[in-house]
């Protein structure tokens, strides 16, 4: 699976370690992910996402329905 936010869209993005003496080395930045079902009451189906700590804080405040039309209307979801 790739490392992308069904919700919120984020993604890997690359950058710098800089080290003490100022050396900069390249790394990458994962958005931390997490596997997670959630129930769907209008349609009566569980649907299993892979949602960043924000995408969930998102769906706990607008709600799973709200929050997957947002979603399929971005283009993070495809379900």
């Amino acid at each position: 699976m790739s490392k992308v936010c069904q919700i919120t869209g984020k993604k890997v993005i690359t950058g710098h370690k800089v080290s003490h003496s100022n050396i900069k080395t390249k790394r990458t930045f994962a958005p931390n992910l997490q596997d997670v079902k959630y129930f769907i009451p209008e349609e009566n189906r569980t649907v299993a996402l892979r949602v960043s700590a924000a995408g969930m804080r998102t769906i706990n405040k607008l709600g799973i329905a709200a929050a997957l039309k947002k979603a399929k209307a971005a283009g993070f979801y495809n379900g």
